[in-house]
C-alpha cells in the first residue's frame, strides 16, 4: 500500500479497503501510521496519495528503483561478504524482491503518464496489441498513431519496448511523447519477434554489436569504471598498471566520448574503424 500511495494517482478509503480486501478502518490505521513516521499525505476530495515525505527521507522512488549499473553495484557488494552469513541471505531476497515489476511501477512514472503506463503494462501481461495515439515522433517530427505490441520498459519506464508490425521492426517509444493508449482485443501476433535491442557499458542501444579493444592506464581505468560500472567485468588487468577493455559496442558514439576525453591515457588495439572514427573527430576538433 505504501508502495501504491507513494505514485501519481490518488486513491479513496474505499478503493484501497476493496484492493486489499480489508476494512476502511484498517486503511485508516495504516495511514494514520504512515504518517506518524514522516509521510505527509495530499488528500483532494476523499482521495489519498502520498505527497512529500519528512525531510530525513529520500524520494522514495529513488530508495525502490534501481538502474542496471547500482544493481551491478550492490550485487557486487552484497556477493563479497561470506556465504554463510545469514545477513547477507537476508538482504539479498529483500533487494531483489523489489524487481518485482508490479510493486515499483507506481513509484517510478511520472503523473501524466500513469495510465498510459498502465495500459502498456496491461497488455504486457495480455499480450495484447495497442494503439499508441497521437505518437509525437522526433525523428519523422509526424504526429500519428503507431499499432505496436508492447513487451517491455526501459530503465525508470521513460520508454517502452514494442514491435512495429507496419515496420516490421522492433523500435523504443518515448512514453512522454504518447497522448493516450488503448489496448486492443487482438492478441500479439508477432511474439517470436519481440526483441529489445542491448545496450553498451557506454549505455548506448542498438542492434548491433562491433567488438572493440582498448589498452587502458591505471587512471584510464578508474575513471572508465567510475563512470560506467558494467565495464568493470569487461577489463582484464595486465602488468605494469595497465587494464585491456574488450567488448562489445553498439556504436562508436559511447566509446569514443571516453577515448577523446583521455587521449594520453587509452590507446585503441582495435577495430581499425575505432581508430579512424578518433582520428577524424581530432581533425574536425583541430580544423
Amino acid at each position: 500500500m505504501l508502495l501504491l500511495l507513494s505514485g501519481n494517482r490518488n486513491y479513496t478509503i474505499t478503493e484501497l479497503a476493496e484492493k486489499y480486501e480489508t476494512s476502511e478502518r484498517t486503511i485508516h490505521r495504516y495511514i494514520s501510521t504512515f504518517k506518524d513516521v514522516g509521510f505527509v499525505f495530499k488528500q483532494e476530495n476523499g482521495h489519498y496519495r502520498i505527497a512529500t515525505m519528512d525531510k530525513d527521507f529520500r524520494k522514495l522512488s529513488d530508495l525502490l528503483h534501481f538502474s542496471d549499473e547500482e544493481a551491478y553495484l550492490l550485487t557486487k557488494a552484497i556477493h563479497a561478504v561470506s556465504d554463510n552469513n545469514i545477513v547477507k541471505a537476508n538482504l539479498e531476497k529483500k533487494l531483489y524482491s523489489l524487481y518485482n515489476f508490479d510493486r515499483v511501477v507506481d513509484a517510478v512514472i511520472k503523473g501524466k503518464n500513469s495510465d498510459n503506463i498502465h495500459k502498456l503494462l496491461k497488455a504486457m501481461k495480455e499480450k495484447k496489441q495497442v494503439l499508441l495515439r497521437s505518437y509525437r515522433s522526433a525523428n519523422s517530427n509526424i504526429e500519428r498513431d503507431r499499432l505496436v505490441e508492447p513487451f517491455d520498459f526501459a530503465t525508470n519506464y521513460i520508454a517502452v519496448w514494442a514491435f512495429e508490425p507496419e515496420s516490421r521492426k522492433n523500435k523504443l517509444f518515448k512514453t512522454a511523447r504518447i497522448e493516450s493508449v488503448e489496448v486492443l482485443d487482438k492478441p500479439s501476433e508477432y511474439a517470436d519477434n519481440h526483441k529489445k535491442q542491448t545496450a553498451d557499458a557506454f549505455r548506448i542501444s542498438s542492434t548491433k554489436q562491433i567488438p572493440v579493444s582498448l589498452l587502458l592506464s591505471m587512471r584510464a581505468f578508474s575513471l572508465l569504471i567510475e563512470e560506467f560500472p558494467l565495464a568493470e567485468p569487461l577489463c582484464t588487468k595486465l602488468p605494469d598498471n595497465q587494464w585491456q577493455f574488450d567488448a562489445q559496442v553498439c556504436n562508436f558514439d559511447g566509446v569514443g566520448r571516453f577515448i577523446l576525453g583521455l587521449m594520453d591515457e587509452v590507446k585503441v588495439l582495435a577495430p581499425k574503424g575505432l581508430k579512424e572514427y578518433v582520428d577524424k573527430k581530432i581533425q574536425n576538433r583541430i580544423g
